[in-house]
C-alpha cells in the first residue's frame, strides 16, 4: 500500500500523521510512505528526523487584511498555490498513492484537492472542535473526514462522512501511573500544579503567572512547575524578580524554559493551566489531568475557546478568558478546585471519557478502508 501524509506548519498537525505512519509501518511492513508538507515549515525538521521522505511544496496562508501589504501578500500566495498544485499533481503521478490523508495547515491543502480531482481516495483529520480552512475548503471533496470529538460531527454538511477517530497521542500520556510519577518526582502529598502557554510563550499569560507565583509563596501550599517558553524565558525570570519574588528562596516554585517530561508531570498533577489547542486537549483527555484552560485570543475563528467549551460541556475543564482574568483571580480559581477534591475527580473522569485511547488504530483503519487493504 501507498500512502501519503501531507500536513503542515504546527506539531499539532505534523506529530498525529507521523504516529499514523509509525503504525502503518508496523502493521503492514511493505507500505510505501511519502510526507507532503510546506518548504519552510516544521515538517522539514520533524518528518525526517522520524524517518520518513518528504516532498517540500511552496505555500503561504492568506490574509484577511485588505491593506496594501495584505493584497499583495494574498497575490503572492495565489501565484504560490498555483504552482504548489502542479507540483502536487506530479508529485503524486510519480508515487501513484493508494490514499492519501491530511492532518492539517495549508500545506495539505494542494496534495488532498488534486488526489480528489485524480479519483485517488482521500480523508483529512481535523484535531479542532471546528473545521479550520483548510478543512472547510476540502470537507465537499474528500472521501472521508475524521474528527476528534463526536461533537464535532454538526459542522460538517455531510456527517454521513464523518468518522469519530481522536487525536492520537503518545502513550507516555495515556497509561501515566500517578503514584510512580510522583514518587520518581520526589513529591509528597502537596499538590502539583503545571502551566504552560506553549513552545514560544505568551508574554501577558507569562505576566499572570508571575503573580500567580507571588500568591502561592506568601502561601506554601502548592508545588508548581511553569514553562516560560523559549521567547517568556529571555525575560520572565527578571520580570519575576522585579515583582520582588526571589524564586531561589521557594524551591517548590519551578520555572524553566521547556518542560521536557510532560506526560511524566501531568501523570502527577493535580491540575493544568494551559491553552486550548487540539494537541493539548488530546493530551489532557488522554491523561485525565484537571484543567483550567485559558484560550489562546489570537487564533483563526477563535478556534481554542471552541476546544475548550466542549471540555466544559462535560465538565472535564474550567474556561477563563484572557481578557477575564489576572493572576489573582487564576489563584483563587486553581485554589477553589484543588480544595474540591470531589470535583477534581469528577474532573479526571470527564475528560478519560472524551479520550479516544486508540486514535492512531482509528485513522489507520479508515486507511485501510480506502485502500481496500
Amino acid at each position: 500500500m501507498n500512502v501519503v501524509f501531507t500536513c503542515g506548519g504546527t506539531g499539532g498537525h505534523i506529530n498525529p500523521a507521523i504516529s499514523v505512519a509509525n503504525l502503518l509501518k508496523e502493521r503492514m511492513p511493505g507500505s510505501r510512505i511519502l510526507f507532503i508538507g510546506a518548504e519552510d515549515g516544521m515538517e522539514k525538521d520533524l518528518v525526517p528526523r522520524a524517518g520518513y521522505e518528504l516532498e517540500t511544496i511552496r505555500i503561504s496562508n492568506f490574509q484577511r487584511k485588505l491593506t496594501p501589504a495584505g493584497i499583495w501578500h494574498n497575490v503572492t500566495t495565489a501565484g504560490h498555490m498555483a504552482s504548489s498544485m502542479r507540483k502536487a499533481k506530479a508529485i503524486i503521478r510519480r508515487f501513484q498513492p493508494d490514499v492519501i490523508v491530511g492532518t492539517g495547515g495549508y500545506a495539505s491543502y494542494p496534495a488532498l484537492h488534486m488526489g480528489a480531482k485524480l479519483g485517488i481516495p482521500t480523508a483529512v483529520h481535523e484535531s479542532n472542535a471546528v473545521p479550520g480552512l483548510t478543512t472547510r475548503m476540502v470537507a465537499k471533496h474528500v472521501t472521508k473526514i475524521m474528527v476528534s470529538l463526536a461533537d464535532s460531527r454538526t459542522q460538517y454538511p455531510d456527517p454521513e462522512k464523518v468518522v469519530v477517530t481522536g487525536t492520537p497521542v503518545g502513550g507516555a500520556f495515556l497509561y501515566g501511573d500517578r503514584q510512580k510519577a510522583r514518587a520518581e518526582l520526589g513529591i509528597g502529598e502537596e499538590p502539583l500544579i503545571i502551566s504552560a502557554w506553549g513552545s514560544l510563550g505568551a508574554r501577558e499569560m507569562n505576566k499572570k503567572i508571575a503573580r500567580f507565583m507571588t500568591r502561592e509563596a506568601q502561601d506554601g501550599l502548592y508545588r508548581h512547575v511553569h514553562a516560560t517558553g523559549s521567547f517568556g524565558w529571555r525575560w520572565m525570570p527578571a520580570y519575576v524578580r522585579d515583582q520582588g519574588l526571589n524564586l531561589e528562596q521557594y524551591p517548590w516554585l519551578d520555572m524553566r524554559e521547556y518542560i521536557y517530561n510532560m506526560p511524566q508531570l501531568m501523570a502527577a498533577a493535580d491540575l493544568i493551566l494551559c491553552r486550548a489547542g487540539a494537541a493539548t486537549i488530546s493530551e489532557v483527555c488522554a491523561s485525565g489531568t484537571p484543567c483550567i484552560m485559558i484560550p489562546s485570543p489570537n487564533v483563526t475563528d477563535n478556534h481554542q475557546e471552541k476546544n475548550a467549551r466542549v471540555l466544559e460541556k462535560y465538565g472535564a475543564a474550567v474556561v477563563v478568558r484572557e481578557a477575564e482574568c489576572d493572576g489573582d483571580s487564576l489563584y483563587e480559581t486553581a485554589k477553589a478546585l484543588l480544595s474540591d477534591p470531589a470535583r477534581l475527580k469528577e474532573m479526571r473522569m470527564a475528560a478519560r471519557r472524551l479520550a479516544v485511547v486508540d486514535a492512531a488504530e482509528q485513522i489507520l483503519a479508515v486507511i485501510r478502508e480506502l485502500a481496500g487493504a
